[in-house]
């Protein structure tokens, strides 16, 4: 989202992104004795320089009450109001003199909260009791990729949802656009004057809403609403994690938003009808196809709703488009082919190459020019100089440079000791089964098992560093950790291994750790089980920044190796087609654990206490779902991980050879910068074209300004 908001504002677009403004942002994490433990994130408490309260600009939101219906409509009444006060943090473009705005709703009682009713006179209760509505903008839930049903969640996204669509209606209204000078409908020329992308199923309640609004308040028939609703919004898809999709209870929506639920009973009442006709007798597909989900407790399906809500529908790289496509969605992309898309995600070159190492990025500029900061598909200029003798020095000088800064980081934060001439293996992102850290770990023990048993065998020497943040209510994932802690402790103590090989746990990792850890990097661990990683930004974040890559065929990786060669990346293990037949077949982790003695060492390592000697059994949920559950197959790309790893440490041996093939990188990753990403949802979804005109600063007179405004979409 970061990265999307410079991009926009670099391009010249009139471009918004709206969220809210929590109190408590992702947790701080700790490491004590090897386990996670989660704090709290008071990023407000020294106040937010960058950040302007808007209180004129406050907006309603309502919850609860109940729907009345008469001749002149539905309207919902005896609702809970709570204020949302908009902050608003300036987005300067690239050297443009644009600024955007990013605008973050809190959340705030208002004055007669729990006062104006027949309330006996608890005053001091009563203000005590502003907090309960003022919660809704407390706290980030951590969840990555899972869904948690819980009705403070609802109610975050609804208002987010209803406090965004009143300030974009009102400034629609306020522009010349929403003038009533024709007899046309006010709404008209709605979806030509505003676009607006759903980040994710989080904000789908703005389907109803912006119905309601329409139908109830504007008073417009029902057809014209849907109408303009449709070709309004678009939809990008982030995960095809089952678990991670938002499937809201229908009596908990019913509770908090009764009129929403009646209105999207009706939408689906639409849509089912018109599968019904195309479909006759087909009652299968219109069980998939519905926005409810029948059996058990009923629940809405917000990505559905997202479907059929929205002229557009992305994912977000080519892999994953298709996945959304062929298997997700297919009934949906079977009725509508042309309303789905691929948006390749991007990163800003501004903060993960300029900003973040201005080393390399002063070395690209000698060679090419400073042009490719705005046009990052220049970097293919580099491929001139991959031969050249000089610049293969200086790439691999300015990589040296920040492993010896990052390393010194690491002594002063953490009194680690590292050697800054090993090859700095990286795997740093959130800590999920499907990323597959374990696979990792598996590796580290192997390597640490090859060392003991042949001590006087050359070894290429590396620091193993991985970092993330569990879930706090993710099991799994926090046993992760303390495995890799566990490993970490006796491979780092061990008088045998020496600087051969170091592990780090790399406490509470965050962007501004990332803009750190990346520059320093030499291997770029990718190393998901296909078809489970969406996209992927970490990647090209290395990629950019000089490090070479160790991956599966998943998310962008396929893409990077489509513009590097795939001889320039280190790509191993089963492609889609094999996780699917492998799943076909019945994956049997007890093979592979029979078949290879090094897995079956390490396994054995781990289930005996090796690694916890006070608490053999420590591990013994990690190895049972290793076994019996691992939906991510780590067992399955253990063998083909490992013989390409022993490839990536014989390429490190030859810095000159390893230096070429970064340098090839670099060149290649034009691609992946978010101006090129926006770009393409500027013309495919939001129709509004990017302009590189650079508005004069304030210092210098402007012409007059001509007449007529430029006619282009608010995104």
């Amino acid at each position: 989202s970061a990265c999307f908001l410079d991009s926009m504002a670099t391009l010249g677009l009139a471009a918004y992104g709206y969220g809210i403004r929590y109190e408590y942002g992702i947790f701080n994490q700790k490491i004590r004795d090897g386990w996670q433990v989660e704090e709290a994130d008071d990023w407000l408490r020294h106040g937010n320089p960058w950040e302007k309260a808007r209180p004129e600009y406050m907006l309603p939101v309502h919850f609860y009450g109940r729907v009345e219906h008469s001749a002149t409509g539905a309207k919902w009444i005896d609702t809970q109001v709570v204020l949302a006060l908009p902050y608003d943090t300036p987005v300067p473009g690239y050297m443009n003199n644009t600024v955007n705005t990013m605008r973050l709703w809190s959340a705030r009682a208002p004055n007669d909260f729990n006062l104006r009713d027949f309330n006996v006179g608890d005053y001091i209760q009563a203000v005590l009791d502003r907090n309960l509505a003022e919660n809704i903008s407390r706290v980030l839930y951590p969840n990555d990729n899972f869904f948690e049903g819980k009705e403070l969640r609802l109610k975050q996204e609804y208002f987010v949802v209803a406090a965004t669509l009143q300030d974009i209606i009102r400034r629609f209204k306020a522009s010349k656009f929403g003038s009533t000078d024709t007899v046309r409908t006010v709404f008209d020329s709605f979806p030509d004057q505003v676009a607006i992308q759903l980040n994710d199923t989080h904000p789908a309640m703005a389907i109803p809403e912006l119905m309601r609004i329409f139908v109830d308040i504007e008073k417009l028939p029902w057809d014209k609403a849907w109408d303009l609703t449709r070709r309004t919004f678009a939809y990008t898809n982030h995960t095809v994690l089952p678990e991670a999709l938002e499937r809201w209870p229908v009596d908990l929506v019913e509770k908090l938003l009764p009129r929403h639920l009646q209105i999207i009973y009706e939408i689906n009442q639409r849509h089912l009808d018109h599968i019904a006709t195309l479909f006759p007798n087909d009652v299968d597909r219109l069980r998939r196809m519905s926005l409810i989900e029948e059996g058990g407790t009923k629940r809405i399906n917000m990505a559905h709703l997202c479907i059929v809500g929205s002229h557009a529908v992305n994912g977000v790289a080519k892999i994953h488009s298709e996945i959304v496509k062929t298997q997700v969605f297919e009934d949906f992309a079977e009725l509508e082919p042309e309303k789905f898309q691929n948006k390749t995600n991007g990163i800003t070159p501004r903060r993960w190459l300029l900003l973040c190492n201005p080393g390399l990025a002063e070395l690209i500029a000698e060679k090419i020019g400073e042009d490719y900061v705005r046009d990052l598909s220049q970097l293919t200029k580099l491929h001139e100089f991959v031969e050249d003798d000089l610049f293969i020095r200086e790439v691999a000088k300015v990589k040296q440079e920040n492993k010896v800064k990052f390393a010194l980081y690491l002594e002063k934060e953490y009194k680690v000791k590292i050697n800054p001439s090993s090859m700095f293996d990286v795997h740093v992102k959130r800590i999920h089964e499907y990323k597959r850290q374990l696979m990792n770990c598996l590796h580290i023990i192997t390597m640490y098992n090859r060392i003991r048993r042949d001590p006087a065998k050359l070894f290429v020497p590396r620091t193993v560093i991985i970092g993330g943040k569990a879930a706090p209510g993710y099991h799994m994932a926090k046993m992760i950790i303390k495995l890799i802690n566990a490993v970490a402790q006796v491979v780092n103590n061990d008088p045998m291994v020496g600087s051969k090989l170091k592990v780090i746990f790399l406490e509470n990792y965050r962007v501004s750790l990332a803009e750190k850890v990346i520059p320093a990097t030499d291997l770029s661990e990718q190393i998901s089980t296909a078809g489970t990683e969406a996209s992927g930004t970490g990647n090209m974040k290395f990629m950019l920044n000089g490090a070479l890559t160790i991956g599966t065929m998943d998310g962008a990786n396929v893409e990077m190796a489509e513009e590097a060669g795939e001889e320039n990346l280190f790509i191993f293990g089963m492609r889609v087609e094999d996780v699917t037949e492998l799943d076909r077949n019945g994956y049997n982790a007890h093979l592979y654990y029979d078949r290879l003695p090094e897995l079956k060492q390490a396994i054995d390592q781990i289930k005996s206490g090796f690694f916890s000697p006070k608490e053999p059994n420590l591990f013994n949920d990690v190895i049972n779902m290793l076994f019996h559950h691992d939906r991510f197959k780590v067992f399955a790309d253990y063998e083909a991980y490992v013989k390409c790893q022993e490839k990536v440490s014989e390429l490190y041996l030859n810095s000159k050879a390893w230096t070429k093939m970064v340098i090839r990188n670099i060149a290649a990753a034009g691609k992946f910068s978010s101006d090129r990403t926006i770009k393409e949802y500027a013309r495919d979804i939001w129709h509004v074209e990017p302009s590189d005109l650079k508005i004069p600063p304030p210092n210098e007179p402007r012409e007059a300004a001509p007449d007529k405004t430029p006619n282009g979409t608010a995104a």
